[in-house]
């Protein structure tokens, strides 16, 4: 039964005083100049490449500019607050930082850049507004449609305007109802980036921490109070009692296959830099497959996964003492513990110095690898008193579960801001 005061349309149901209109006819448009590489300067004007924006924001990674005296030669590609920015080139659906078709909004940041060529420079019209058009432009119908007309392969995809211009966009019907839903998705995405803005600066306090805690005092090294004694250089492969190492095993090799089981196999698939993704694709093995693989030890709570290979230094703790089976390109470092604390030497392992030092030692330039003898062979500084271990361990671990809690935090804002966009955008709640 369709809902009271609602039609039903090519995009979907709608108020009966909201209208469909095409993209093409809510916006002006001026393609991006095709600036010379060899007008470049070090400073000057910036030049807002279609490779300086993600999903969501221009970013200031290798900037360009041209000379300040061109500033007037240009004026028509100049970028105002709001304007919105599409990419008529780059990546299929849906890798979305780099997708053909993805929309940013330009901010006060970067007020006064020029366009360069494959982007498209949007305003609207007066009958629409920008940052309503910006959130219709985020929308997973907009995706779909930009997956009908985009030409080309993953990598190398693009899209005409003619094509581009013919989305059906549900407007209301007047600038106060699209203003109110676009300030209230402006809120949200407020909140977010300022969630993203403390994350950073807490990773970056963590970095810093790390930095300190883990290098040995008579390097620089800052020692909490009430500890004192000697640390020591010792190699990876004598902090351990075992390595657990099944690399090459497969189920066909054992005569089996993955089965309806429900173990988990640890793979560079899903050990990520600091946790297991449960959420990514796993594999799962079953009980009598589990019996032939793992013959050499069972992975046991606070064991260190760790991968050699594509991508080389994934590192996590185990969380738990379920069974686990140890796949493709991971090793499994089973330590003294009475000597040394798991969750030290997890923190020592996914530093910027360790994975730095690894990757020094690795071999491959795209793919890069290293070898589990050489991997045994690096030498890393601990402290010979356990309980300094534990000690520094459960600042950075704390560090890290704050962390964790604001990505958490972020990810529910996230999940909110989708639900807002699905229901006011088209209608279904109204704020006015």
């Amino acid at each position: 039964m369709r809902k009271q005061g609602y039609k039903e349309t090519e995009v979907g149901l709608i108020p009966e005083d909201w209208d469909i209109n095409y993209l093409g006819k809510l916006v002006l448009h001026t393609k991006g100049f095709a600036f010379k590489s060899t007008d470049y300067t070090d400073d000057g004007i910036r030049i807002i490449r279609v490779s300086d924006t993600l999903f969501d924001r221009i970013i200031n990674k290798t900037p360009v500019y041209i000379s300040n005296k061109k500033k007037h030669e240009f004026e028509k590609w100049r970028l105002y607050k709001n304007d919105l920015i599409l990419s008529t080139v780059g990546s299929k659906p849906p890798m979305y930082d780099s997708m053909v078709g993805n929309v940013v909004r330009v901010t006060e940041e970067h007020v006064g850049s020029l366009l360069n060529q494959n982007a498209v420079l949007f305003r609207a019209k007066e009958d629409s507004t920008q940052i309503f058009l910006y959130y219709a432009l985020k929308r997973e119908n907009y995706i779909s449609h930009i997956e009908k007309i985009y030409r080309g392969n993953a990598n190398q995809a693009s899209i005409t305007l003619v094509d581009l211009f013919e989305y059906s966009i549900p407007i209301p019907p007047t600038l106060t109802e699209q203003k109110a839903i676009a300030t209230a998705l402006s809120d949200v995405d407020e909140l977010i980036s300022s969630l993203e803005q403390l994350i950073t600066k807490k990773k970056a306090i963590k970095q810093g921490a790390m930095q300190q805690l883990l290098t040995p005092p008579h390097k620089g090294g800052k020692r909490l109070d009430g500890f004192s004694g000697e640390w020591r250089k010792i190699s990876i492969g004598n902090l351990t009692r075992n390595i657990i190492d099944y690399r090459g095993v497969t189920p066909r090799k054992l005569g089996m296959d993955w089965g309806d089981g429900e173990i988990v196999a640890l793979s560079a698939g899903n050990v990520k830099k600091g946790f297991i993704d449960y959420s990514s694709e796993c594999y799962f093995g079953s009980e009598s497959l589990y019996k032939r693989w793992m013959r050499n030890g069972d992975v046991e709570k606070d064991d260190i996964v760790f991968t050699l290979e594509a991508p080389l230094g994934n590192i996590a703790l185990i969380p738990d003492n379920r069974k686990y089976i140890l796949s493709q390109r991971t090793i499994l470092l089973q330590l003294e513990k009475d000597k040394y604390e798991s969750s030290f030497i997890f923190q020592v392992l996914i530093s910027n110095t360790f994975q730095n030092y690894i990757s020094k030692s690795a071999t491959g330039s795209t793919a890069q690898g290293i070898k589990r003898t050489t991997f045994e062979k690096l030498i890393i500084s601990v402290p010979e008193n356990i309980e300094e271990q534990k000690a520094i361990a459960q600042i950075l671990s704390d560090m890290d579960a704050e962390i964790e809690q604001l990505e958490t935090k972020k990810a529910k804002c996230q999940s909110i801001k989708q639900g807002m966009m699905q229901e006011l955008l088209t209608g279904k709640t109204r704020l006015v």
